[in-house]
């Protein structure tokens, strides 16, 4: 073999290791560029598992803090109610007082008037303390029309005159309210 058949021969030798090493180059490139397409896609894949994991732990986050919210503000007004409901019975329990007090004064009208002035400043001072609790004597007089949702008829009796009839004919014990609220009913007699 001559030299210029030796050196083509090493030259289409070469060219071949060129081909093949560009081949093995290109390859390894597209190998690449899929690998990065698959990561790509498993990043984004995990990427939106992980977004929706988080949304989803949002989402659960949220309705417990609605939730704790709205415990928390039920115990609040159950609180508030409690301490209302403990006062009111106190308050309702003073009721009776009152109404001795003032049978107490009815009674003592030809008494020494010191006696009756010391026990009408004490009922007054009673009474004082129920207004600042929010206790209020009701309006209930004879003959005004009788209202089951703020007075009980304690008995019926035939009514003196015939305006009277279906109305209060005497009021035996007085009612109370506690702002809006009635606290005790007024036990009245209505005419029939």
């Amino acid at each position: 073999m001559s030299s210029s058949q030796k050196d083509t021969k090493n030259q289409q030798e070469q060219e071949v290791k060129d081909i093949n090493q560009e081949k093995e180059v290109e390859n390894a490139v597209e190998e690449k560029e899929l690998g990065k397409e698959q990561n790509e896609s498993e990043n984004q894949s995990e990427e939106s598992k992980l977004k929706a994991e988080v949304d989803s732990l949002n989402d659960k986050y949220i309705r417990l803090y609605s939730e704790f919210e709205n415990y928390r503000r039920r115990t609040a007004k159950e609180r508030l109610e409690m301490v209302k409901t403990a006062g009111e019975d106190i308050l309702k329990d003073l009721l009776p007082i009152m109404d001795d007090f003032e049978r107490g004064l009815n009674a003592m009208k030809d008494e020494n008037p010191d006696v009756v002035a010391g026990v009408k400043l004490i009922h007054d001072k009673l009474a004082r303390v129920l207004e600042s609790k929010g206790v209020k004597v009701m309006d209930v007089n004879q003959g005004s029309v009788f209202d089951a949702d703020f007075q009980e008829a304690v008995t019926a009796i035939p009514s003196p005159s015939p305006e009277l009839k279906g109305k209060v004919v005497d009021v035996i014990e007085k009612g109370y309210m506690i702002d809006e609220k009635v606290l005790r009913f007024a036990k009245v007699v209505i005419g029939s």
